[in-house]
């Protein structure tokens, strides 16, 4: 380079200094300033000898996250030194070390963070990529701003992209799409979620994204005067009330458009509300609520409101911090207008998200609002046994999902996702509510706990000691944190029932004059074509190994020749980990859907699915259903295109599927008779009621009973229990 052209550089990269700190939202003191300027001087050091794919200076980078920290963030001086700092570990010989001598220690968390993030593999597949962004979220323990930087250095990399190969850019933009934009839309940076939702489609879309620019460059003339003439008839009517406002029209994001056009299936002119009107009024904090109601009226007695449409955020703020009123109203020419109402408070925190609640939130310290925060970020984390896809794709859920709103009996509010049902409630009050919960009444009704809760309901949960989770709550759930609860409760009960079979089966061996010892466990492992001993336990306690399949091993031990052919077969190699801990269920069937049907389907080509694997089903154009790994590299791409097209699919295990049985009981009718017989099957604890009927005619009782069971075993163990019962006459099976 030419002396003149670094002689221009330098000159810029002063510029943007001065930039950075005249832009930063937070008031920044003298020390803040020494803070900054001392991790720029560092930064500008460490790279000088870097430049960017592009050929600019590789410094330009670390301060263009700066800026985007400072200005559209609004974060705090720690941040914007963090965020200079945050690829020196990584490129330079500048270690973290350094870094806590001269920015102390919380800066150096920070780039810390960053660094391990940065150090995650990008190129590999979908599972690793999930499990990637996993690792990125457990940074949250070391400090949330770790995340926000890594947002803000996301976006500048997708604003810069264009120097870069084709795929790369593809696959950079699709991962935004995929993560970073829902954890900006969670945090309440909405500005940055529309620009990264835009640019992902800029380069996984680039004809749809440059054919919809072109038409809103070409309309925007029309729409420029459509919203002047809009606004006009409004101003008129806030003027006369003095209130201080401003209007602004903004078109929708290039990427809402097509979200719209795909959803509805309609073409660009056809998208309805492709532009809002924002008003944005002045006044003090006792006045806020009552004007934006006032403005509310305004307009609305001009224009007519689509009754379905009003989002009252105000009254209940969504649980980012957002506040603000949004009609949809029939503007001239019967267009529908969405007409945003906020306070220059509200504004501010649309824009800035947790920064802006701290300037408002004077004298309480920044860390305070981050904290509420973290920790419910911290609940989606909490389920460490989850596997990686299914993590992500829970989190994404939570992240991108709406909100309702619904109350406590006190009438406290909670905010849920949308499609949240009365067991998530159960669940966000308090891990032992959701445990034993028995019920739910809604509005004061019992009701199902798959019932689906909407916005204003009144939930009361109906607990019980004696109440516990089954596996068809996993149907119930759809909050990750209850289903992490649900799933870490059955594996408990497993082991319990684990824990009753091995004192079964050591009774049972002795019986036939086998030894209860390790190569016994060994052998039965193999003879039943299990993988640990903790499955055997299990299979033992419900019930699915018998005495008759007990014998049967018996006999193959004594007969040692078939024994030794056998485990030459059976035994690829030694016995390896088979006190594992876990219960691996032997898959014998695929179903799809809530209902579980058994349908036809074949296994895609592109992962081969096995018995097992956390799978789910495609239904294809000529090929029927195709059942693809969930970690599939196709998933990510079939899951975002063609979500209409995707059916839950899931291996069931013969040993803890469920069969329905009618017992039918009669008898002489005494005094305690049904207590005896109710109280005997719920001391069961591999027996549900589902259905009872008890009859009596002159001294003589009748009773059916339907009851949910594993097998026909524990059954039969529970007829020959209640044989036993004082007054029963016969038991029978319908």
């Amino acid at each position: 380079m030419t002396e003149a052209a670094i002689e221009k550089e330098n000159k810029e990269i002063a510029h943007q200094y001065k930039e950075l700190l005249r832009i930063s939202y937070q008031t920044l003191t003298d020390e803040d300033k020494k803070l900054i300027r001392q991790a720029f001087d560092v930064a500008v050091d460490a790279h000088k000898d870097q430049r960017r794919k592009s050929g600019e200076a590789y410094i330009f980078h670390p301060i263009a996250v700066a800026k985007i920290v400072a200005a559209e963030i609004g974060l705090d001086a720690t941040s914007i030194a963090a965020a200079l700092l945050h690829d020196v570990v990584e490129d330079t010989p500048y270690t973290l070390e350094n870094i806590e001598k001269d920015f102390g220690n919380t800066v150096a968390r920070i780039v810390d963070g960053l660094t391990k993030i940065s150090h995650l593999e990008h190129d590999k597949d979908v599972s690793l990529q999930a499990e990637n962004f996993r690792k990125m979220l457990l940074t949250l323990n070391d400090d949330v701003r770790v995340i926000i930087i890594n947002i803000a250095d996301r976006l500048h990399n997708m604003q810069t992209m264009d120097s870069m190969r084709a795929d790369k850019q593809e696959k950079i933009a699709s991962e935004t799409l995929y993560i970073y934009a829902p954890l900006a839309h969670r945090i309440g940076l909405y500005n940055i979620k529309t620009e990264l939702e835009d640019l992902g489609l800029k380069y996984t879309e680039p004809d749809v994204y440059h054919d919809i620019l072109k038409k809103i460059r070409e309309s925007k003339e029309e729409q420029d005067k459509y919203i002047a003439e809009f606004s006009k008839v409004i101003q008129d009517s806030l003027d006369k009330e003095n209130i201080d406002y401003s209007i602004k029209g903004r078109p929708k994001s290039i990427y809402s458009i097509r979200r719209k056009m795909k959803n509805q299936n309609v073409s660009f002119d056809e998208v309805y509300d492709k532009f809002a009107v924002r008003i944005i009024y002045r006044t003090n904090p006792e006045n806020e609520k009552f004007l934006a109601w006032k403005i509310y009226s305004i307009v609305t007695d001009h224009f007519r409101p689509n009754p379905t449409r009003l989002r009252d955020w105000i009254s209940s703020p969504k649980s980012t911090g957002y506040e603000a009123l949004h009609i949809t109203v029939m503007g001239p020419k019967g267009r529908w207008v969405e007409v945003q109402i906020r306070s220059e408070r509200m504004n501010e925190i649309a824009e800035k998200g947790y920064a802006a609640h701290y300037k408002y939130k004077q004298g309480s310290s920044q860390e305070d609002g981050l904290e509420e925060w973290v920790n419910k970020l911290q609940e989606a984390l909490e389920s460490a046994e989850v596997n990686a896809v299914d993590f992500v794709e829970q989190f994404k859920l939570n992240l991108y999902s709406k909100e309702i709103f619904v109350f406590t009996p006190q009438g406290d509010l909670k905010s849920l996702p949308k499609g949240a049902t009365p067991l998530d409630f159960a669940f966000s009050i308090h891990t032992e509510v959701g445990l034993k919960t028995r019920g739910a009444r809604v509005n004061g009704k019992l009701v199902p706990l798959s019932t689906e809760l909407n916005s204003g309901d009144q939930v009361e949960v109906i607990t019980s000691d004696k109440a516990k989770p089954n596996s068809n709550w996993l149907d119930y759930a759809t909050t990750a944190r209850a289903r992490a609860k649900i799933k870490s409760s059955l594996k408990e009960e497993k082991k319990s029932i684990a824990e009753e079979g091995k004192a079964i089966l050591t009774r049972k061996l002795r019986a036939q004059k086998i030894p209860f010892n390790e190569k016994t466990i060994n052998e039965l492992v193999i003879f039943f074509k299990l993988k640990t001993s903790l499955d055997l336990f299990y299979r033992v306690g419900v019930g699915t190994i018998d005495n008759q399949k007990l014998k049967d091993y018996a006999a193959s031990r004594s007969n040692a020749l078939v024994s030794f052919f056998k485990s030459k077969i059976r035994k690829p190699n030694p016995v390896q980990d088979i006190d594992k801990d876990e219960i691996t269920a032997k898959y014998d069937q695929l179903v799809f859907g809530k209902e579980e049907e058994v349908l036809d389907y074949k296994l895609a080509n592109c992962c081969n699915p096995i018995p097992g694997d956390s799978v789910f089903g495609f239904v294809t154009v000529s090929e029927g259903i195709k059942v693809h790994k969930k970690d599939c590299p196709n998933a990510i791409q079939l899951q975002s295109n063609f979500a209409y097209r995707i059916i839950q699919a899931k291996w069931k295990d013969s040993s803890q599927e469920e069969f329905k049985a009618v017992i039918k009981l009669t008898g002489i009718d005494n005094l305690g008779l049904v207590n005896d017989v109710t109280k005997e099957i719920s001391n069961n604890m591999n027996v549900n009621i589902r259905n009872i009927n008890f009859d009596s005619t002159d001294g003589v009782f009748t009773g059916r009973i339907t009851v949910v069971v594993k097998n026909n075993q524990i059954l039969k163990k529970l007829m020959d229990h209640l044989k036993k019962i004082n007054g029963i006459d016969k038991v029978s099976r319908e």
